[in-house]
């Protein structure tokens, strides 16, 4: 799993027929400081996430897949929370 933030939406004019009435959206993986990691992705929404949002992305196929509910689907990556807070600890 990673950090992500929304940074834009996806429009497709054809997508699976089992995504159908779902949002795709371009997330940005974030380190725990919230610094930008690597290249932007798309990820399949199961949340209602919108731009700006801090969330939790599932990778892997059928992580992704279960995680929406759709076990037979094309699906990478897919949103399945909204961070609210980090707190980072020191190790002793």
């Amino acid at each position: 799993m990673i950090i992500a933030r929304v940074i834009g939406n996806v429009v497709a004019t054809q997508k699976d027929p089992a995504h159908e009435g779902r949002k795709i959206l371009l997330v940005q993986p974030l380190d725990l400081d919230g610094s930008d990691r690597g290249d932007a992705v798309l990820a399949l929404d199961s949340v209602d996430a919108g731009s700006g949002d801090r969330v939790l992305v599932v990778q892997e196929g059928w992580s992704a897949m279960t995680a929406v509910g759709r076990p037979q689907t094309p699906i990478d990556m897919a949103i399945i929370g909204v961070v609210d807070k980090i707190t980072l600890a020191k190790s002793a």
